[in-house]
């Protein structure tokens, strides 16, 4: 090994000397410039140091690859997670440099200097709760700077899987429904009683599910209508309920009525159709538009609520996107804002083959 190319573990940095220029800068792209020389990440440091590329002095100790893990490992946390991803990538033939949140990846055929990064990367343990809004920060960012932001988790085993988030922008086709009626709250449901009013809700906008000539009626789809002055509710003893009051009942039947409404209304708004997603693990099921009562076709998306302050556990991320791939839907989480404010937020993420 020259000594030419030989570094120094400074400050969770490796620094080496002019020579690494052409060598690993020019022709591979790692480092970055700094004066006269380059300086290197840990995780860039790693990967050439086990590839006998440079070798790397600290304190006049020369580093073997295990030693410089392990005090890598110490200086940096979430190390050896990064390490795994940028090695995968790495030999998948994309050039990588580190940068926020964890990587920028650039598409084949491209490299710093030629083209722009395609991917920003966020590397996530299956252990690390992961915070709904430390995936909204880097997904804002990526599509503030016209990037795809890639979700990499690394399993126990090391493997890794990827998927994309993206912020998604929701809207059907369906038109409005005049319609009118009176319905009835009964234990956690309502009933629509007119033949005319329920096909009519049902056939022009797919509300509610026909009972005979009746029509039943979830709790968000109720709270809907009766803010639409679409139907009149009254609940068994005939005490007629405005919005605020039947909220109120729904709330304790339902404890996530509020969220759940939030997010109903804002779809039902921007001409989707929604229905309840409980056979697939959601809470909404999400169509384009709909054509009549007749052949129901596959609905383009499942939507589950969150609050904005929830914390994913990545297993139960995963479940939910292959879930959701498996069934041919995109997997959308909403989150309403806390309080009246600006409009619900929805959050894309799907399986990413690099």
């Amino acid at each position: 090994m020259s000594g030419e190319l030989e570094g120094r573990l400074i400050n969770g940095k490796v620094s080496l000397g002019p020579a690494a220029l052409p060598e690993l800068y020019e022709q591979g792209y790692f480092g970055r410039p700094r004066g006269r020389g380059l300086e290197l990440s840990l995780v860039e440091a790693a990967y050439l140091l086990d590839r006998s590329r440079i070798r790397i002095l600290w304190e006049e100790e020369d580093l073997d690859f295990p030693a410089l893990f392990q005090r890598a490992s110490s200086l940096e946390k979430g190390f050896e997670f990064r390490y795994v991803v940028y090695k995968d990538l790495r030999e998948r033939g994309y050039y990588v440099q580190p940068g926020r949140p964890d990587f920028r990846v650039y598409p084949r055929g491209g490299h710093p200097g030629k083209s722009p990064a395609e991917f920003y990367v966020l590397v996530i343990s299956e252990r690390m709760p992961l915070p709904l809004q430390e995936i909204m920060q880097p997904v804002k960012m990526a599509g503030q700077m016209r990037k795809r932001l890639m979700l990499a988790i690394v399993d126990e085993e090391s493997d890794i899987t990827f998927y994309e988030a993206r912020e998604k922008s929701m809207s059907g086709l369906m038109e409005e429904v005049e319609a009118g009626g009176q319905a009835t709250l009964l234990e956690d449901r309502v009933v629509l009683w007119e033949a005319e009013a329920s096909q009519k809700l049902h056939e022009m906008g797919f509300y509610g599910k026909p009972v005979g000539e009746r029509l039943q009626l979830s709790l968000v789809e109720s709270a809907y209508l009766l803010e639409k002055d679409l139907v009149s509710l009254v609940d068994r003893s005939g005490e007629e309920l405005d919005p605020e009051s039947f909220a109120a009942r729904a709330r304790q039947i339902e404890t996530d009525f509020d969220l759940k409404f939030k997010v109903y209304r804002d779809m039902r708004e921007k001409r989707l159709v929604v229905k309840t997603g409980f056979k697939f693990g959601s809470h909404f099921r999400v169509y384009k538009q709909m054509h009549g009562s007749g052949k129901v076709p596959h609905s383009d998306y499942l939507v589950h609520t969150l609050p904005a302050d929830h914390i994913f556990l990545p297993p139960v991320l995963s479940r939910a996107v292959r879930l959701a791939h498996s069934v041919r839907k995109s997997m959308i989480f909403a989150y309403p804002p806390e309080g009246e404010g600006p409009q619900v937020s929805y959050l894309e993420i799907k399986r990413l083959k690099p």
